[in-house]
């Protein structure tokens, strides 16, 4: 049973983004994101026009005319949401942490799945993978899913994008559309990445901050690791420690960025500071337009 308050925000949610969900991502999410394959449908008579490889050789020595196999695009998807849990993940300079925006991000994408009739199934992990639900449909089963992403509360503050991964391929049996949600502050996660995405479809949706890109010149700091708990004292009024930092932020964006474009990962970024909203229209148009 989800608690009155739990479900208020999972409304609120659904009522912020039921416009993007019904106007976008009902005609986009459908283009861009392609079924199993074709299946079956029927056998008709052949008619002048019909590709010939398509006859049903079968039915046709059967009835002494030719008949062709009608197949359809297998529509069903399986959409799994892969969302980093680790400590990182609380921390925002804005308006909200990345793990809230992760999670109304992840949302949506459910809530549109399910508008699609597809299922949606979660894994949250930390440096294991800590929740597993299957997929499935149903608007209770989503709002579980949501319910889940909102309000776990992980045992781990560490990240293993390695590890969450081969969970995910080990469970996940059929192609599925993975959204692999982190701020990717991680290591070693190429291999397991290319794998993933060779027997699934899989996105990266990077989340950040502001403050991840450029030190505020405010003095004495002290700042602690979320994952592992290490406190520094930064003197962040030196212009040679705010320009390292800054250094440091553009090299681990451009290792990332690296890596997605040597795995063939497809790739949005979602700010604290800004609307995803704008970063989903921006991923499905530059899909749709590679898949004209």
């Amino acid at each position: 049973m989800i608690p009155s308050e739990v479900m208020q925000q999972i409304r609120r949610i659904q009522i912020r983004t039921r416009r993007m969900v019904n106007e976008i991502l009902a005609g986009q999410y459908e283009s861009v994101f392609k079924g199993q394959g074709m299946e079956f449908k029927e056998v008709r008579e052949y008619v002048p026009g019909d590709d010939v490889r398509s006859i049903d050789w079968n039915v046709t020595a059967r009835t002494g005319h030719p008949h062709v196999k009608l197949l359809v695009e297998e529509r069903e998807l399986t959409v799994m949401l892969m969302v980093d849990a680790s400590g990182s993940g609380r921390f925002g300079s804005v308006s909200r942490f990345k793990n809230a925006l992760a999670a109304e991000l992840c949302a949506v994408l459910a809530f549109s799945a399910i508008k699609n009739n597809d299922k949606v199934g979660l894994i949250i992990f930390t440096g294991d993978v800590e929740l597993y639900v299957p997929p499935s449909k149903g608007s209770k089963h989503v709002l579980r899913v949501v319910r889940d992403i909102l309000y776990f509360e992980p045992k781990g503050t560490g990240t293993s994008i390695p590890a969450a991964l081969h969970y995910m391929n080990n469970v996940t049996k059929r192609r599925a559309v993975v959204f692999l949600v982190s701020d990717f502050m991680a290591n070693d996660y190429e291999l397991a990445l290319r794998i993933a995405n060779r027997r699934h479809d899989v996105v990266a949706v990077v989340v950040t901050d502001p403050r991840e890109e450029h030190l505020p010149d405010v003095g004495l700091v002290s700042v602690r690791d979320a994952e592992s708990g290490k406190e520094t004292l930064v003197n962040t009024s030196d212009p040679e420690i705010r320009k390292a930092y800054a250094a440091e932020a553009r090299r681990r964006v451009q290792q990332r960025e690296e890596i997605f474009r040597r795995t063939r990962v497809d790739a949005m970024q979602v700010r604290t500071d800004g609307s995803y909203i704008d970063e989903i229209y921006r991923f499905f148009r530059m899909r749709e337009r590679r898949l004209a």
